[in-house]
């Protein structure tokens, strides 16, 4: 099975889960792939994203929105 290779993130969650996937691989000792005015890992992490550096792999299901008719869904009028 071949999972595809994704380099835009659908959502800022996922794009912080990333960033902080690979500050850990920074502060245990990967080399950055980019030159930065920083040398937090967070900051390199980011900056790596930015230059479209990083890219990830979606292993799990696919995200399944839940309709309004499942009754496990409670419904508040605003």
């Amino acid at each position: 099975m071949d999972l595809p290779i994704e380099t835009k993130f659908d959502s800022n969650y996922r794009k912080v889960l990333v960033a902080a996937r690979r500050a850990r691989q920074i502060q245990s000792g990967a080399s950055p792939l980019i030159h930065s005015q920083s040398n937090k890992a967070c900051r390199l992490a980011q900056d790596e994203i930015r230059a479209g550096m990083i890219a990830y792999v979606h292993t799990g299901p696919p995200p399944e929105k839940p309709t309004l008719e499942d009754p496990g869904i409670p419904i508040l009028a605003i």
